[in-house]
């Protein structure tokens, strides 16, 4: 006879899952153009115990989680299942902060018209992203007033109004989010950059008008990171940018990190509100980890899950076999446990690397 299994845990109310706090609107707050601080490995040392550390860890996982399918039991006591895809309502109808960065991106992308790519003979990136990265400059304060609230752009230490303000912050964090103008060049740490000015305009209470239970937060990844990395992309492409910073074949992929995050949560198995994120499972019926070789079911599959998407670009840029030119990721697929065991493989790697 086996003995008595021991009573379940109780499960974490709704609510009690770490979410990056919002700056307290009443209260001073000093704000300062951001400058690069990390420059040795004893700077490494100390930004992992910093609290701008913990943030960024606690927005990614917060974003990562919101996207992990969902369960709710129906009428008739049998599950339902949401998942979260790309051009979905999230993205096609999301909360008007989101939609206000949507028309920004859509105007820095339309920068590309005015500096189209140089047509002369090169061996790297195009000259012309230069020109292209001074419209960026330029306009960056006129878009962040265009597209954001007041209430967030002027924020100070409420002293004579001459301080910094929060938008010298976010002009700085957008503004690294797009490559770099000088080693005509794109990585990781520039979608970092904008990783941060999306936690900066969360702390700033940006997306107070989204609705509860993790819908704006899919607002967010869906609505405005996916489109960001559109641009991105498209960017990539008319100004052969470099890879910046890039591990080369021991890396995930050369320019992006976080979509292959939220796009493994995509796939994971389907929790309820309560439950904490799968370390294990897939959805039911999910594409195949190992599909990412098969270039035809990825340009299918592109179109809904940002996992694939982001293969689906590397296919754009590189030639060969897959293994050859990823083979990170082609090990990765190799994975049994489902996607939600790629889900943590790739956090933990995420934060192994620093990038």
């Amino acid at each position: 006879m086996e003995p008595p299994s021991a009573p379940a845990k109780p499960q974490q109310p709704e609510g009690s899952f770490p979410t990056l706090e919002s700056l307290d609107p009443t209260a001073p707050h000093v704000f300062l153009k951001p400058v690069k601080q990390i420059n040795d490995g004893q700077d490494v040392a100390r930004f992992l115990t910093s609290k701008a550390y913990r943030d960024i860890g606690k927005f990614i996982l917060q974003l990562n989680r919101a996207m992990c399918p969902r369960k709710s039991k129906g009428p008739d006591g049998k599950d339902i299942i949401q998942t979260f895809l790309i051009g979905s309502e999230y993205e096609t109808q999301p909360a008007e902060s989101v939609k206000n960065l949507q028309r920004m991106l859509a105007k820095i992308e339309a920068f590309m018209d005015k500096a189209p790519p140089d047509q002369g003979p090169r061996r790297f990136g195009n000259v012309s992203f230069r020109k292209w990265y001074q419209l960026l400059e330029a306009e960056a304060a006129a878009l962040l007033q265009e597209h954001l609230p007041e209430s967030v752009l002027r924020r100070s230490s409420g002293g004579n109004g001459s301080e910094t303000t929060a938008e010298v912050e976010l002009a700085a964090y957008l503004l690294g989010a797009f490559g770099s103008a000088q080693r005509l060049d794109y990585g990781t740490g520039h979608e970092l950059s904008f990783l941060a000015f999306l936690g900066c305009l969360w702390k700033l209470g940006a997306f107070k008008d989204g609705s509860p239970n993790s819908d704006i937060e899919r607002n967010i990844v869906l609505g405005v990171f996916e489109p960001y990395l559109r641009v991105v992309r498209r960017l990539i492409l008319t100004y052969t940018l470099e890879p910046a910073g890039t591990h080369g074949v021991w890396g995930l992929d050369d320019h992006s990190f976080l979509p292959y995050i939220y796009g493994s949560a995509q796939l994971t198995r389907a929790i309820s509100e309560t439950e904490v994120m799968p370390t294990e499972g897939s959805l039911f019926r999910a594409p195949k980890p190992s599909a990412i070789v098969k270039s035809e079911y990825v340009d299918e599959e592109r179109k809904r899950y940002m996992y694939f998407s982001a293969v689906g670009f590397i296919n754009d840029v590189k030639k060969g076999p897959f293994w050859e030119h990823s083979p990170i990721l082609f090990d990765i697929s190799g994975i049994k446990d489902g996607w939600g065991k790629i889900n943590k493989v790739i956090i933990n790697q995420y934060n192994y690397l620093g990038v």
